[in-house]
């Protein structure tokens, strides 16, 4: 994902924060104000969820937002708008561009859309070895999040581990699923057989499939 892309969704984000204080209602007895718990839920989670995949866990943000926003009482509803706005700032200033995630989203997306082009002018090998390298980069970024060792030790010195590994060991600390796990397998297989010269063996068809799967997966799993 772009820049925009997470600007665009702090906007809805906020959108919804809107739309959610439009249902404040006051108790009977007590006079005290709530917001509809449901739509309370929704918000609170999908704030949480986004902030955790930009700025972290271990951030102000997140823990303002997880602190101060637990229940459907209008003023959490408004301090949760007034991090999401802190969050938009920092964004559009640019601020966590020199973050290493953020800034290779940009750099993948980048070299995505050049897989794109290849493919649209007939190069189906070099845009299946170029999605299959974005693929590969993710996985490193996502092991490195993960506390995952990239590189082993050979004879002295450290040597990366190769993509196959790197996935097996991500699926089973549940950074994705098993179905992931497959797919990311039969995408470094085609990635390979066009860096080996084994264009036959793969349609143009197949690596438009796998671009799309890659840029699916790299949105659904964020580093």
């Amino acid at each position: 994902m772009k820049l925009e892309d997470y600007i665009k969704r702090v906007n809805e984000l906020i959108d919804k924060s809107q739309l959610l204080l439009r249902t404040r209602e006051t108790y009977k007895y007590s006079g005290g104000e709530y917001v509809d718990k449901a739509g309370f839920t929704d918000f609170r989670t999908s704030c949480l969820s986004f902030i955790l995949h930009v700025f972290g866990e271990n951030t102000p943000h997140f823990k303002e937002f997880d602190s101060k926003v637990k229940s459907a009482d209008p003023d959490d509803v408004e301090r949760g708008i007034g991090i999401l706005l802190a969050a938009k700032e920092e964004l559009e200033g640019g601020w966590l561009t020199t973050t290493k995630g953020l800034l290779s989203a940009e750099i993948f997306s980048d070299f995505l859309e050049m897989a794109e082009y290849l493919l649209s002018e007939g190069y189906k090998d070099a845009a299946a070895v170029i999605a299959g390298s974005v693929l590969e980069g993710h996985l490193r970024q996502l092991a490195e999040n993960y506390k995952i060792e990239i590189t082993f030790d050979k004879s002295g010195q450290q040597v990366a581990k190769k993509a196959d590994l790197l996935n097996a060991e991500l699926a089973k600390a549940s950074a994705y699923s098993k179905l992931d796990q497959k797919n990311i397998t039969a995408h470094l297989d085609l990635r390979n057989k066009a860096a080996h010269g084994q264009y036959g063996e793969y349609g143009q068809s197949q690596v438009e499939l796998m671009k799309q799967s890659i840029l699916d997966f790299m949105t659904r799993v964020p580093v």
